[in-house]
């Protein structure tokens, strides 16, 4: 059994990886090989994202604690629960998720949280879909670029026909003279 100053010291620290996080997943490991279990851990570290395991009444104490969570639902938390947070990249564990486990096998989503909006677990390959936030801001910079790289097309085009037109002229003077 887990002493409460133990268990106090696990919520604090969850709390703390939780604050960092821009997305947060709850996932049902069990049933999980250990082969399995290490290669999707190395998989995650290898992308930067964090995967701590903890009791269900611990995890859900520090989402508590943090604030905005409450839209997940009590059914979330039932089963053998890994807490999988996305630091600077809110979809990338649901990405890693879909592509590393085939349909049904585990680890299965149980339900996450992105900038605030809950996901059940059956939403996967939507969370999967949605853009990154590279994906996003490069969208934007080439929405703002475009206009941009229009005008400095149509002013490099006003000064090659100017210089054009310049040319013209000289070769009809040079002729003329």
């Amino acid at each position: 059994m887990i002493s409460l100053q133990k268990k106090k010291e696990i919520t604090d620290s969850l709390v703390e990886k939780i604050k960092q996080a821009d997305g947060v997943y709850l996932v049902d490991f069990g049933g999980m090989n250990v082969q399995k279990t290490v290669a999707f851990r190395d998989a995650l570290r290898e992308e930067g994202i964090s995967m701590t395991v903890a009791k269900n009444t611990l995890l859900k104490r520090a989402l508590e604690q943090v604030g905005g969570f409450e839209s997940i639902p009590d059914d979330v938390y039932a089963g053998p629960s890994a807490l999988i947070l996305g630091q600077e990249n809110p979809v990338a564990p649901a990405k890693l998720i879909k592509k590393y486990f085939d349909d049904g096998e585990q680890p299965k989503l149980k339900g996450a949280v992105i900038e605030g909006q809950f996901y059940p677990g059956s939403e996967l390959k939507k969370v999967a879909s949605l853009p990154t936030r590279e994906d996003m801001i490069a969208g934007i910079v080439g929405s703002i670029m475009a206009p941009v790289s229009g005008i400095a097309g149509s002013m490099g085009a006003v000064i090659r026909d100017l210089a054009s037109v310049i040319e013209e002229a000289a070769k009809k003077r040079n002729e003329a003279a």
